[in-house]
């Protein structure tokens, strides 16, 4: 538990301009992370990661999930060295298939989105690194391509997946995992299973996301969690009642924190639902004394 980090999200749905004082804000609070979003027709996630990277001094943020099918790896590479040279160690960047009917939605569905995922993640990894690279593969193709300016300290890659196949290769191919809200404790030790399945050894990190509403009013906690459980238990093919979250009182929130972190999460990052967000964020850091 002493190595757990708590991160929290900048949902979607808030205007962009409230990031730089809600990065500072978190910030100041002691939190570890900060996780952007990029999801078609909300923001951008790597100029969301470079707006918060900006505004803060120590926070690691990390970017949960670029789609695959919406950039070229060269150009997802390109913007992503150039984060991690201005703010070397304070980068995380989550790679996924993205939602098929987003990327249908213009044009971009793979013929095989596990080799696109693979193949993308191989190649943002090596040219990370400095490496020129000749890729001809299902779905990438790249020419010998390098980066001029490769960052000094390559961020991790991480995928941000949730079937069983695309686990097997996020173990194979990343430097961890993002586990997306709704998954409690059962499935991050499934998860783990299949990660190392396909290879993923103890340094492989992963990032458990987490639906969190802080309050003494068991009631009212979960009315204000309501809908989003019920959109994401259709979204996972899940009941709501097996959608795991983070709430109650700030104690079994912590408690909760400490049920994914014994089933292998390293990193938990708090889906803050309801008001005065950065309150309860600071309460559930009471809990834990992180504060």
């Amino acid at each position: 538990m002493t190595s757990l980090r708590i991160g929290v999200m900048h949902d979607r749905d808030w205007a962009p301009e409230g990031l730089p004082g809600f990065a500072r804000e978190v910030e100041a609070l002691g939190v570890d992370d900060l996780w952007v979003v990029e999801d078609l027709g909300w923001n951008g996630g790597v100029s969301a990661a470079a707006v918060a990277l900006g505004a803060t001094e120590r926070l690691r943020v990390g970017i949960g999930i670029t789609p695959a099918p919406l950039r070229s790896p060269a150009l997802l590479a390109m913007e992503l060295a150039t984060l991690a040279r201005v703010f070397p160690g304070r980068l995380v960047a989550g790679i996924g298939h993205g939602v098929a009917e987003w990327m249908a939605s213009v044009g971009l569905t793979a013929r095989s989105p596990l080799a696109l995922l693979e193949e993308t993640i191989n190649a943002v990894r090596a040219l990370l690194r400095g490496e020129s690279v000749e890729m001809e593969g299902r779905e990438v193709r790249l020419d010998g391509i390098r980066l001029v300016h490769p960052p000094v300290e390559p961020p991790p890659v991480i995928a941000g997946v949730v079937r069983p196949r695309s686990l097997e290769l996020s173990g194979r191919v990343a430097d961890g995992t993002l586990i997306a809200e709704g998954h409690g404790p059962q499935d991050v030790e499934s998860a783990r299973a299949l990660i190392r399945k396909g290879g993923g050894d103890a340094t492989h990190s992963v990032t458990v996301l987490a639906f969190c509403c802080v309050g003494d009013d068991a009631e009212q906690v979960a009315q204000t969690l309501r809908p989003s459980v019920e959109g994401h238990a259709a979204w996972l093919g899940r009941p709501p009642e097996q959608v795991f979250t983070v709430s109650g009182s700030a104690a079994d929130a912590a408690e909760r924190i400490r049920e994914l972190a014994a089933a292998g999460a390293g990193t938990v990052v708090l889906r803050m639902v309801g008001p005065e967000p950065v309150r309860q964020l600071g309460d559930v850091l009471g809990a834990l004394g992180r504060r």
